[in-house]
């Protein structure tokens, strides 16, 4: 079960890692790896337009996010292709209708071994940062800013590239 899994609750923040041998990589933070902006998409986009701004744009995936920065999910182009094909969501349809509501977050902050550990299970993580927002009337709330979409291959790739230096 999950919760005598270890690599379960390194990813989910509940045990440090303790890998004796870990990678000259394994401490490095997620902000090294030098993401790009990521592409996001209001939740009011139909799926046709999601298709047309994720091709046009070269983009596989993209994060939904509400107006309030809420992380709705990640819509896929082959999950909203193939959901539009089954039948199971029209192409005027809001793409909340084909987004995946089951993601990881990753901050900033933390190693790119937690983020080994989260790639092993997930195509992807989405990058965030807390931010803290202050009103006129002295009140205070955090929230979560996309920072990037990162997928084993952005991690291959700056291992790689670093290896070689």
């Amino acid at each position: 079960s999950k919760f005598v899994n270890d690599k379960w609750m390194i990813k989910n923040g509940f045990l440090n890692d303790v890998q004796e041998h870990k990678p000259w990589w394994w401490n490095i933070k997620v902000q090294k790896l030098n993401l790009s902006a990521p592409l996001i998409l209001l939740p009011e986009v139909s799926c046709q337009k999601a298709i047309d701004i994720l091709q046009e744009k070269g983009y596989d995936q993209a994060p939904v996010v509400a107006e309030s920065g809420l992380i709705l999910g990640m819509v896929t182009l082959s999950n909203t292709l193939s959901s539009v094909l089954a039948g199971n969501a029209e192409f005027s349809d809001p793409v909340t209708k084909v987004t995946y509501d089951q993601f990881s977050k990753i901050g900033l902050e933390d190693s790119l071994g937690k983020l080994s550990c989260i790639l092993e299970n997930d195509h992807f993580a989405i990058v965030v940062h807390e931010q803290m927002q202050c009103s006129g009337n002295g009140s205070s709330f955090t929230k979560q800013m996309v920072f990037g979409v990162v997928t084993a291959m952005d991690l291959l790739t700056f291992v790689s590239r670093n290896e070689m230096k």
